[in-house]
């Protein structure tokens, strides 16, 4: 019996008094076998991170799953090439992208002792996924693949338009994928358990429109079952955007059904005692330290970044006393580890060489991980002469205007559209330092404005 796994513990209720001499009532509960409680690789989106998965890691945790089976990758560079057969610097291709996840799936069945994982993909996590079970031995390794709002039949289907993309749906990599697997026409198959996880229309890359493409008034040729595959399980669930087919509550239930079999105890996290943060500073471009190579993400540590770590007043966004941690980022990127109070509200002040003093607020951490991954940015040249810039970012969803209850600084954001289409919002507030507040759907984050003259920047992180 592990101690040390924060796995739920129960009371053994017995019968007679002949079954209490065979059980220690109150003794915490074996470890689940690898059977009941499999390793799961979780494989983020286009241009995302392993920190996404930072509350459905917490949600399996929360239902018995031990945290050392529950593994989240972070691809390098995880932006797709703009045609898959041509290298591009910073861009990662269909095949690399396969390769990646196909060397983080034996790193954890060496390391877990299983001879299968299951694989938990969003958005293109999903299509490594199909490509390492089709291409690269995964129909060996891979008990259940659940794709969330993975574009299976392309984010455009259009004869002659950009079919070298690697989400072109007349292109040669989905053709290929998608090819029929039996006499029924089934595009997956067998021994692999296969689900999808669909909107029923606020997908942004499942639309007939070509608005989110940059083609608006074009059709796409796709629909909002585009993300479905003839022969897998499909399950569709209202309203829920891109982001949220992976991310919400709703989608870790449908995960955990398809795994187990049976619905989970619990969607809500359940808080620890104590909690220790960790994870990984990063930057931009080709390489972090060169702003010249652009500013799109990347998931390779920023090496001499300086961070440093306040407790916040959860009212005003005040610092409270002296830093938490205060640490120069090594070669690894790696930030931690920090103990901090459960729920309590944290500021991370990142300063580096070519990048904005980039503050980050967030409500508070209920339970440990690993995942806390921080990114610099780099302030736009037309915020240089803001008194402050602050943005509202959503990492696991969209803003809905239309579905979600939301305020920046007291008001609804402006230029945000209708749809589930944007991830941040932004305001340049006046009137030198003061407290200003991000609210989303009942969370709520406080913190400081900062001034963008002296090269700050704020953001607001939501965690749901």
């Amino acid at each position: 019996m592990n101690n040390n796994l924060w796995l739920q513990r129960r009371s053994l209720l017995l019968a007679t008094a002949a079954a209490a001499t065979l059980a220690l009532a109150g003794c915490a509960t074996q470890s689940p076998s690898l059977t009941e409680a499999p390793p799961i690789v979780f494989v983020h989106g286009n241009g995302d991170t392993a920190a996404l998965w930072q509350t459905t890691v917490w949600r399996f945790e929360s239902n018995g799953w031990p945290r050392e089976r529950l593994h989240a990758i972070d691809v390098p560079y995880p932006l797709s090439r703009d045609e898959d057969a041509k290298p591009q610097a910073g861009r990662t291709s269909a095949a690399e992208h396969m390769a990646y996840l196909k060397a983080e799936v034996d790193k954890v069945l060496k390391t877990t002792g299983a001879r299968q994982v299951v694989l938990v993909g969003n958005s293109r996590g999903g299509n490594a996924i199909r490509n390492y079970i089709y291409n690269g031995g995964g129909d060996k390794t891979v008990s259940h693949a659940i794709l969330g709002g993975t574009p299976n039949h392309g984010v455009w289907a259009i004869p002659g338009f950009r079919e070298g993309n690697e989400f072109s749906g007349t292109g040669p990599f989905l053709k290929a994928l998608n090819a029929p697997k039996n006499a029924a026409g089934d595009e997956v198959s067998g021994p692999v358990k296969w689900m999808t996880i669909r909107s029923d229309n606020n997908d942004k890359f499942a639309q007939p429109d070509g608005l989110w493409i940059g083609q608006k008034g074009t059709a796409t040729n796709v629909t909002a079952a585009g993300p479905e595959l003839k022969g897998a399980t499909n399950v569709v669930i209202p309203r829920i955007d891109h982001r949220e087919t992976s991310y919400s509550p709703a989608a870790f239930e449908a995960t955990y059904r398809f795994i187990t079999g049976k619905a989970p105890t619990r969607t809500e996290i359940a808080a620890e005692k104590s909690v220790v943060l960790n994870g990984k500073v990063t930057g931009l471009g080709v390489d972090s330290a060169d702003p010249k190579t652009g500013n799109f993400s990347n998931n390779l540590p920023l090496a001499g970044a300086q961070l440093e770590v306040y407790a916040t007043d959860p009212a005003t966004g005040a610092r409270k006393g002296n830093p938490l941690l205060r640490k120069t980022v090594g070669a690894d990127g790696q930030w931690g580890p920090l103990a901090v109070s459960p729920g309590a509200p944290v500021e991370f002040v990142i300063t580096a060489p070519g990048y904005a003093t980039t503050h980050i607020y967030r409500s508070g951490f209920p339970r440990s991980s690993e995942l806390i991954h921080l990114r610099a940015e780099r302030m736009a040249d037309a915020d240089k002469g803001a008194d402050s810039v602050v943005a509202m970012t959503r990492p696991r969803g969209y803003l809905d205007p239309a579905r979600d209850k939301m305020l920046l600084d007291g008001t609804v954001p402006a230029g945000v559209p209708a749809g589930a289409g944007v991830a941040s919002a932004k305001v340049k507030p006046a009137g030198g330092v003061r407290s200003i507040v991000a609210e989303f759907n009942g969370e709520r984050v406080v913190g400081q404005t900062w001034p963008a003259a002296q090269g700050h920047v704020v953001m607001l992180e939501i965690s749901q």
